[in-house]
């Protein structure tokens, strides 16, 4: 598994020591033959590949069984059974998740797609610029980082044309790999700058032919969603009408309803305009005034979008604490019961903003149109309404008032967010990360918690961010994989390869190590990888007469490019529980991609880097 950006940090080692690695050569009469451990090693981890393309089990139960079993054979000791769950990489997935999560609630992706790019809505278009921005971003800062930027967006083009965001999110995190190959930026201090863009020759072809692969290639994945359809998504289809006015500093004021309206993508309509005691019709061409109020009907996110967009003021008053608005105001929503004291009532005869410390800010009535003011609409059995207030006063009104809360789920209607700051954070978390002045996985568990502070996201909504299958999969398989080393199968490994690439042409064994690395990635970190790897190229290079740089750089590629399965690199992980893929998933359009960039990779590296 990766922990860094391509395979710069163990590939700088091996270059700053290459000519005492070239001098290595292995002995045509070595023998090698496999202990029981390697062999138990070998079985449990090709019996785990089995059960993950297999695909009956979820792939967390897959993981924790693997680790059972190598524990029980004896190839995990006791006391690293565990040692997963202090990994860097759990802890990198864990934040970036978190961080996502708080920019993408923050609003700012919504208002610079609008702003910028209001016109994309060809798929093609915007998973071929998805990729773009991801690979530019991830050959100057972490690869993960720059994911997790372009994350939120993706999920917002999604919506957007009505397409599953599955098709999105894996060509995104296979582009930051191939972005990472342009530049030797990563996080060791040991990097040599003077050769910052070795990698440039090879490593930007080899993106520009698979970003255009993928433009086309996504068709290969099957439709896949999140989650099969819970009870928070059938809400969120909901139709809610809510009441809002237009203040003297909106943006939108004297503009017409269609600009308003364009706020919410189509998916927003205003039943009725109330400009004093006069009742308008809302024809798009309208012209907004200040003080006017609309009632807007869309579900919980579309009116949200509209309302923070053009900044208009919900119905109910301020809610303010010692002079200052609260902090902790959260929106929920619940359903009037038939035992309920507000059947018949109306919010304005219940005095609720006064009286209860909360707002009522939408309702929702199967079947109906409203057309009232929210404050003067006699509330109904069986209403679903949406209160805003302190997670305190919501507590009580909810047990006053016998309302059953519904299924819990962020409703950012009516809720205070922060624009700016979040992405200030993850900016100052991604030049951490790339000076070198703390580690990936420090610098984003800081922006994580950052986060947490400043309110970017609510304590209720931190666990539901994080995907607990994906983190307690990878904690179990950091052991397992580990075998691989602490047997000695990845010596064992080098040693065939170094035997059968006797005799081999340039281009074939070139070959040979570039599948050779992308192969033994997905079980070791990219320095192990390059470090066993590396004198294995460097000494049949050497036998064979050739210069090593390009079988250097092979072994650097092939650690770099992780596309067959999710748990080669933290980009890939990332993306498995958001994008809804199974494992079996990857190698659908990873498989191709390989072998495009193996095929591309050889005679570039001949070209760039002669072998004699």
């Amino acid at each position: 598994m990766h922990f860094d950006n391509g395979t710069r940090y163990g590939f700088t080692r091996l270059r700053l020591h290459r000519i005492g690695c070239s001098r290595q050569s292995l002995s045509a009469e070595s023998k090698a033959y496999m202990s029981t451990d390697q062999i138990l090693a070998f079985a449990v981890i090709a019996a785990m590949m089995a059960a993950f393309i297999w695909d009956k089990l979820r792939y967390d139960v897959v993981a924790c069984s693997a680790l059972l079993c190598a524990v029980a054979v004896g190839i995990v000791p006791f006391d690293k059974a565990f040692s997963g769950f202090s990994d860097d990489i759990v802890i990198i997935v864990a934040s970036a998740l978190i961080v996502s999560s708080a920019v993408a609630r923050s609003g700012i992706v919504d208002t610079l797609i609008k702003k910028y790019f209001p016109e994309m809505r060809s798929k093609g278009l915007q998973l071929a610029f998805l990729m773009i921005v991801v690979a530019v971003m991830s050959a100057f800062i972490k690869n993960i980082g720059a994911l997790a930027i372009m994350m939120p967006v993706a999920f917002q083009f999604a919506r957007k044309s009505g397409t599953p965001v599955s098709f999105y999110l894996m060509p995104m995190a296979f582009a930051a790999l191939l972005g990472g190959l342009m530049t030797q930026i990563g996080t060791s201090p040991n990097i040599d700058v003077s050769r910052l863009f070795d990698f440039t020759p090879v490593g930007l072809v080899l993106t520009v032919i698979g970003i255009t692969f993928l433009t086309f290639g996504y068709r290969l994945l099957p439709v896949r969603n999140q989650r099969d359809t819970s009870v928070e998504e059938i809400l969120e289809k909901s139709a809610y009408t809510a009441e809002a006015s237009i203040p003297a500093d909106s943006p939108i004021k004297d503009k017409s309803l269609n600009d308003l309206l364009k706020q919410g993508d189509g998916a927003v309509i205003a039943t009725t305009i109330l400009r004093g005691h006069r009742r308008i019709s809302p024809f798009p061409d309208v012209v907004l005034k200040a003080g006017d109020t609309l009632l807007l009907e869309g579900n919980a996110n579309d009116l949200d979008r509209v309302v923070t967009s053009a900044k208009l003021k919900l119905s109910g008053k301020p809610l303010t604490g010692n002079g200052q608005k609260q902090s902790d105001v959260i929106a929920v929503e619940a359903v009037i019961d038939n035992v309920s004291i507000l059947h018949g009532l109306t919010a304005k005869e219940l005095a609720l903003s006064y009286t209860r410390g909360v707002n009522l800010i939408a309702v929702n009535r199967r079947g109906q149109r409203l057309n009232q003011r929210l404050s003067d609409l006699p509330l109904m059995t069986g209403d679903v309404i949406v209160l805003q207030g302190s997670s305190k006063n919501i507590g009580h009104a909810l047990k006053e008032f016998d309302l059953l809360p519904l299924a819990q789920r962020e409703i950012l209607l009516g809720t205070r967010r922060r624009a700016i700051l979040p992405l200030l954070v993850l900016a100052a978390a991604m030049a951490a990360a790339a000076t070198g002045f703390a580690p990936v996985s420090v610098s984003f568990f800081a922006a994580a918690f950052a986060m947490i502070a400043i309110g970017a996201i609510p304590l209720t909504d931190i666990y539901k961010s994080v995907d607990g299958p994906i983190l307690v999969m990878l904690a179990a398989l950091i052991p397992v994989s580990d075998t691989l080393r602490t047997t000695g199968a990845s010596d064992l490994i080098a040693t065939w390869l170094g035997e059968t690439a006797k005799g081999m042409p340039p281009f074939m064994a070139l070959g040979l190590i570039l599948l050779a690395a992308m192969a033994v990635t997905p079980f070791l970190n990219n320095a192990a990888t390059v470090l066993v790897m590396g004198p294995i190229a460097a000494g049949f290079a050497t036998t064979l007469g050739f210069k090593p740089e390009a079988f250097f750089m092979a072994v650097a590629i092939g650690a770099g490019c992780d596309f067959l399965t999710p748990i080669g690199h933290q980009c890939n992980t990332l993306v498995m529980g958001p994008g809804g893929y199974r494992f079996s998933d990857y190698p659908r359009l990873g498989l191709p991609l390989s072998l495009l960039i193996v095929i591309t990779s050889i005679p570039m590296l001949l070209y760039v880097w002669p072998a004699s």
